[in-house]
């Protein structure tokens, strides 16, 4: 295979997103890695191939399973986020209930053990 093939079919690999000799970036670096050429070969003897690359990269706007994957888990994480904030504002309002019904507690256990004091009589006991 010369190199225009290998070029052509590593361009292929990689807009496919199914590298096998690079880190599957769309970029001039990772294609010459995936044909197993040096990259000046691509940029010097086959600059037409270059051009090619990046018009259909452009032409499909294309997103990476990579990327796609990692747009998916940071979609997750942000729904994630949401349901947690949720989460902590209904925690912050039951521990204003509950702040408020330990503070009417309190005051109540205060008023019965004044009453109970103030209805205690000591008893006196008789000198034999």
């Amino acid at each position: 295979m010369n190199d225009r093939e290998q070029l052509s079919a590593a361009m292929d690999r990689l807009l496919a997103g199914t590298p096998r000799h690079s880190n599957g970036d769309l970029t001039v670096v990772s294609l010459a890695q995936e044909a197993g050429v040096k990259r000046h070969v691509l940029t010097h003897k086959h600059p037409d191939l270059k051009d090619q690359f990046y018009a259909r990269v452009r032409a499909q706007n294309h997103v990476t399973p990579a990327e796609k994957k990692l747009r998916a888990e940071l979609g997750a994480e942000r729904h994630k986020r949401l349901d947690v904030t949720a989460e902590r504002d209904q925690l912050k309002l039951a521990i204003e209930d509950l702040a408020r019904v330990v503070q009417v507690l309190t005051i109540e256990n205060d008023q019965l053990r004044s009453a109970i004091q103030s209805n205690v009589h000591s008893i006196k006991q008789k000198a034999r």
